[in-house]
C-alpha cells in the first residue's frame, strides 16, 4: 500500500524546515558587510525597535531559550553592538540595549529586506499572503503548546 501521507514531498513541516535554511544563506550574504548572524540580526531588528528590551522578552520575541540567547549576546557584547546591565528593579533580570554601533548599523541593515525580496523573485503581495499563513500557523502552534 503506497501511502503518499508519508512522502517526503508531502510534508510542509520539510519545506518550511528547507526554505528556512535557504532563506538563511541568502541572509548571510547580505549580513556580511554588517559582520553579523542571522540571529545576531534578529536580536538588532528587536532593539532596533525598542533600544532597551530584557533578556526574558527577547526571547520571548525570538522564541529563543535564555541558553541559546546569552552566549550570542555575549558575542555582541564582545563586538559592542549591545550592552547587558543588571536591572535596578529586579538583579535577576538582564537589560540588553543598543551601543552606539549597534544604532548605526540600522543604516547600514535598512536595504535587507528588500535585497531579500529582490534575490527570492517575490513581490510583496506574495509574501505578505505568507507571512499571514505563517503568524496563523504559528498562532495556533503557540495555543497547542499553551493547552
Amino acid at each position: 500500500m503506497d501511502n503518499q501521507n508519508l512522502k517526503l514531498e508531502n510534508q510542509i513541516c520539510f519545506k518550511i524546515y528547507t526554505a528556512e535554511r535557504e532563506i538563511t544563506k541568502l541572509y548571510r550574504d547580505l549580513l556580511e558587510d554588517l559582520d553579523v548572524t542571522y540571529p545576531q540580526y534578529l536580536v538588532l531588528l528587536v532593539l532596533w525597535e525598542k533600544n532597551s528590551i530584557t533578556v526574558k522578552e527577547l526571547g520571548q520575541k525570538l522564541f529563543l531559550d535564555s541558553g541559546t540567547l546569552t552566549p550570542m549576546l555575549k558575542r555582541m557584547e564582545g563586538n559592542r553592538l549591545l550592552e547587558r546591565k543588571r536591572s535596578l528593579e529586579d538583579e535577576r533580570s538582564v537589560i540588553i540595549s543598543l551601543t552606539k554601533k549597534g544604532e548605526e548599523l540600522k543604516q547600514k541593515a535598512e536595504c535587507i529586506p528588500s535585497q531579500l525580496l529582490q534575490n527570492l523573485s517575490t513581490d510583496y503581495e506574495e509574501l505578505k499572503n505568507l507571512d499571514h499563513t505563517l503568524t496563523t500557523i504559528l498562532q495556533r502552534i503557540q495555543k497547542v503548546k499553551e493547552n
